[in-house]
């Protein structure tokens, strides 16, 4: 399986599991110029922006550098042009998580980033 299937089987695995814990899937793998962000769903108020990694060989522990700084700003930014052109979400809470998918399963980082004031 190349890597793009598995990422993809990666998402739809992700997305399953939100649906089963009672996430609203918003959207999927919406793109602008700025980033792309795997997984938009909503939790009773909040809205969620998920970046979804997908991993046989690589741990947990390498998270930090998979969604290292700069991805975090690009999903960050993303997530406010997402903002800028869906304005009912407008009043949500906020939220930024990463789903990993290993070996050992799927484990979800709640509010695993937010956007740092400089």
């Amino acid at each position: 399986m190349n890597n793009k299937k598995k990422g993809q089987n990666g998402e739809d695995r992700a997305a399953a599991y939100l649906t089963a814990q009672g996430y609203e899937i918003i959207d999927r793998n919406f793109r602008s110029n700025l980033g792309e962000i795997d997984i938009i769903a909503r939790e009773q108020d909040t809205l969620v922006f998920i970046e979804v990694k997908a991993w046989s060989y690589f741990g947990m522990e390498n998270l930090e550098y998979a969604v290292n700084q700069q991805k975090q700003q690009r999903i960050i930014k993303t997530a406010k042009f997402f903002l800028a052109t869906h304005r009912e979400y407008n009043c949500m809470t906020l939220r930024f998580d990463i789903i990993f998918i290993g070996s050992q399963g799927i484990h979800h980082l709640a509010s695993a980033f937010m956007e740092r004031v400089l």
